[in-house]
């Protein structure tokens, strides 16, 4: 009966001895990038989920640049990625999107904004090119010099002048429902003062949800995410179909558009509008607050970075015939020191990890192997983190622009992403940030949360939305739903440890 047993514990053995091996070397027809694989299921997961207190790269990704190079290889999640840090190949990969490679969402942002089919929101041809022009039209620098300019100034003015008078205000949270508010009203006519349902508290618990693993049973995070989607998407399906059944509701704005072009774009169902409708106040509720936020912090440290800003803007008021005018575009373009600040906030504070792609088939760059079906991260922000371009790079220091030439920044300074998918409302983004600093002063009686706790935040959120909802690459239930049971169990614990 031993010599059984000694042949079942032979063989178990040697089978996770060849797992191991397969695991830590996996044979591919080329060179793959330096790096490790780290633990098999789990990889460098552990490693990578730990927070960083720094706008600086992130240490897993800091640590493995200088230990193997520009582009490495990993595993999170059971799942092997391949990083790069390397501009010029960041760049190439991009403008390859659909020949090389694909846009990759994570698992819980695909079930949360339905990516899936042939006329999902993400596709490449005709869905995306649509996507972009509609979001110029209404967003861009057109629509800027046409409408939106006075209608933003008017916006940060009135909100940052009942913020000082509130005593201490949570700075994200304020601007994050201001930023909502005003996108919301230009997408779908959405008026918070007068409406029942407060559409950011909504997102903000789809937000902080998001964060977590894609399990939809009762009592999970995403769970209550998924039922706070469904209620958003009902809301805007709710009212996209009263402007179907009531042209008198009709008011020109990006939802009537998207309704005009159902006869044209076959695509456009009343499903697929509501989808784009919950996606792109989605992405205006975070990144845009997230820019002003920073940007604030910034300000409130450099007291010479807002005299040189307040002497650049009372220039303009001189010259102006009335002193009380909105600002306008030409008077924007000749704000030079202010455009400087504008580059350097945008420098810094787009520190997400990166862009995920998929490998469509094996190809080669800076003479390695990119296998068919791995995921590629592109740390786009290590090109304006990168020393050798900007001194000391984690400094805000908005006089650094004035000795980058023009070359220097096409090829260093991507804040709005590259390739086809280029963001779309950059152009807003962009002249959200000079009328806020014409808007705020030092004393105005805001205060910012703790610098520490709130860069360890943004850092375990930026984290946790890149990887903690990737499903492991593994055949079978149970050791799937084992990750994320350990996983979950972390996340509860950090977040006690955190919020202290």
């Amino acid at each position: 009966m031993w010599a059984i047993g000694l042949v079942v514990v032979a063989l178990v053995v040697i089978y996770y001895s060849h797992f191991i091996s397969k695991w830590k070397n996996p044979k591919i027809d080329g060179v793959l990038p330096p790096g490790s694989m780290g633990w098999p299921l789990i990889g460098e997961t552990l490693q990578f989920i730990a927070p960083g207190r720094s706008l600086d790269l992130h240490p897993f990704i800091k640590k493995r640049m200088q230990k193997y190079g520009p582009i490495f290889k990993t595993s999170l999640v059971g799942r092997p990625i391949i990083v790069s840090t390397d501009n010029e190949t960041n760049k190439y990969i991009l403008q390859h999107e659909g020949t090389l490679v694909e846009l990759w969402y994570l698992d819980s942002f695909a079930k949360v904004f339905s990516l899936e089919g042939e006329t999902r929101l993400n596709a490449i041809g005709r869905v995306h090119r649509y996507i972009r022009s509609i979001t110029l039209n209404h967003f861009g620098v057109e629509s800027l010099k046409e409408s939106l300019l006075p209608k933003i100034e008017e916006m940060l003015h009135t909100n940052l002048s009942k913020w000082a008078t509130q005593g201490p205000v949570d700075i994200k949270h304020v601007i994050s429902v201001m930023v909502f508010n005003f996108v919301a009203n230009k997408i779908v006519g959405y008026d918070a003062e007068n409406s029942k349902e407060k559409l950011s508290d909504n997102y903000t618990n789809i937000l902080n949800s998001f964060i977590s693993f894609p399990l939809n049973i009762p009592g999970t995070s995403f769970h209550r995410c998924m039922q706070d989607r469904d209620k958003m998407l009902k809301i805007l399906k709710d009212t996209l179909m009263e402007r179907l059944h009531d042209p008198s509701k009709r008011r020109g704005d990006f939802l009537d558009q998207a309704i005009d072009d159902m006869e044209t774009e076959k695509f456009l169902t009343v499903d697929s509008i509501t989808q784009l409708l919950f996606g792109i106040l989605f992405a205006t509720f975070e990144s845009m607050s997230t820019i002003l936020t920073l940007t604030f912090k910034f300000l409130s440290e450099n007291t010479r970075v807002v005299e040189e800003l307040a002497a650049e803007h009372d220039a303009i008021v001189r010259k102006r015939e009335n002193p009380n005018s909105r600002l306008t575009w030409e008077e924007y373009k000749s704000m030079t020191f202010t455009q400087m600040v504008v580059n350097e906030s945008l420098r810094i504070s787009n520190n997400v990890p990166g862009l995920f792609r998929k490998a469509l088939k094996d190809f080669q760059v800076k003479g390695y192997t990119v296998p068919a079906g791995w995921t590629i991260l592109l740390v786009t922000p290590a090109a304006q983190l990168n020393p050798e371009t900007f001194k000391d790079p984690i400094t805000f220091n908005p006089w650094r622009w004035k000795d980058l030439d023009q070359v220097n920044i096409s090829k260093n300074f991507m804040p709005f992403g590259g390739g086809t998918r280029q963001c779309a409302g950059q152009s807003i983004a962009s002249w959200s940030c000079p009328r806020f600093f014409m808007s705020w002063s030092p004393d105005s009686g805001l205060s910012r949360s703790r610098e520490e706790t709130f860069l360890a935040l943004l850092s375990f959120h930026l984290v946790m939305a890149s990887i903690l909802s990737l499903q492991p690459k593994i055949e079978g239930v149970f050791l799937p739903c084992l990750w994320k049971c350990m996983f979950m169990i972390y996340v509860l614990v950090y977040k006690q440890l955190i919020t202290r």
